[in-house]
């Protein structure tokens, strides 16, 4: 079992920058991990996924250049650091984790954090 706690959250202005962290609480982290976000009424959508040793990162096109994934296996720590913010990417921002290889398929991953509000303001 892994518990995943994400932080980081919060309101900006468009333009602006956030970085989200997801911690994990298993010591042992050779989890692919990937980023979803939640927007009110809207589907739940893919953000971009990181392979377990870092070395592979993929995106969505509409966060492409301006989202970037990173990791630190020995704080078993994954970072979604967000740039250019635009009000369309308001939404509650989900971590995930799966032992198999990173995926775009959200019903790939067995573990899941709370979720973290980015508010996105024009």
């Amino acid at each position: 079992q892994v518990q995943l706690v994400e932080s980081g959250g919060g309101l900006v202005q468009a333009g602006g920058s956030l970085r989200l962290s997801c911690t994990a609480s298993r010591h042992s982290f050779r989890y692919a991990m990937g980023w979803f976000r939640l927007a009110p009424g809207k589907d739940r959508e893919f953000v971009g996924h990181i392979s377990w040793s870092g070395d592979s990162t993929y995106y969505a096109d509409s966060v492409k250049g301006r989202f970037t994934i990173s990791r630190d296996n020995a704080k078993n720590t994954v970072f979604l650091q967000m740039n250019s913010l635009k009000p369309e990417d308001t939404a509650v921002y989900y971590c995930a984790a799966t032992p198999r290889t990173a995926t775009q398929e959200w019903y790939e991953y067995d573990f899941w954090g709370q979720g973290t509000q980015v508010t996105v303001s024009s």
